[in-house]
């Protein structure tokens, strides 16, 4: 397994937004994590890359205990994040952006080889033809896959995704599907949150399921959403579940 969760619990005042929460991922997967709002889903990636320490609970990373580590020492040993909220570097051009993330991921690349990983990068998410516009002159789409390829340019075995496909039309989403895909086909591990179920039901390999801070369930796209509880808790109407395994 290339990322353990065990007993993962924390804690902000009154409220507990996450409880005990155990889950394997296992090298080469996409794993897909849905739940209500307010769930605890990007709590729980605010755990894994270092934003937050656990109250109780272990986080092991390719064998090593992580737990507690900050932000950067998570990213050298090969986590990266994208976000929901895009921030790229306006100032600097979409190119330079990516050689940010080479340099302050998992090996740290001088300038000179940080260029050549941008490229690449950014040929992979098919955004090389605006390598040397300014970031701020982005549209919506065009951030969000700006925003991948600066978590790629770090070189991570473990990519997680925090709703890369909102505010994306469809053929958007189609298309970031596609490069998630390749991604995954290029030996990187991907953990990603999602409110677009139809998609995450079909790319994912495995679903998990929080409610309440609580793991409530796990399995295969088709077991998550035939669950009673799931559907109670998330899905809704469940004549409407066999729809987000279709297309």
């Amino acid at each position: 397994m290339i990322l353990e969760v065990r007993e993962v619990t924390k804690r902000f005042g009154g409220l507990q937004a996450l409880t005990e929460v155990t889950f394997d991922l296992a090298a080469g997967e996409i794993l897909g994590l849905i739940g209500p709002n307010g769930a605890g889903k990007t709590t729980l990636f605010n755990v894994l890359n270092g934003v937050f320490p656990p109250d109780r609970g272990r986080v092991i990373f390719r064998g090593e205990d992580i737990t507690g580590l900050p932000p950067y020492e998570v990213a050298r040993r090969g986590i990266a994040r994208a976000y929901q909220v895009v921030r790229p570097l306006n100032d600097l051009t979409v190119r330079e952006n990516v050689m940010v993330g080479a340099c302050f991921g998992r090996e740290r690349l001088p300038l000179s080889q940080a260029a050549r990983v941008a490229e690449e990068v950014l040929a992979q998410v098919r955004l090389d033809h605006k390598a040397h516009h300014l970031a701020s002159s982005l549209n919506v789409a065009e951030k969000k896959r700006l925003e991948l390829a600066r978590a790629l340019g770090a070189q991570p075995y473990l990519l997680l995704l925090d709703e890369v496909l909102a505010g994306l039309n469809p053929v958007e989403i189609n298309a970031m599907l596609e490069t998630i895909r390749q991604i995954r086909e290029r030996g990187i591990t991907i953990f990603m949150i999602e409110h677009v179920m139809q998609a995450v039901m079909n790319v994912s390999d495995r679903v998990l399921v929080l409610d309440y801070g609580q793991l409530i369930a796990q399995g295969l796209p088709h077991e998550v959403v035939n669950n009673p509880q799931v559907i109670e808790a998330y899905l809704g109407d469940p004549k409407m579940t066999q729809r987000l395994l279709e297309g």
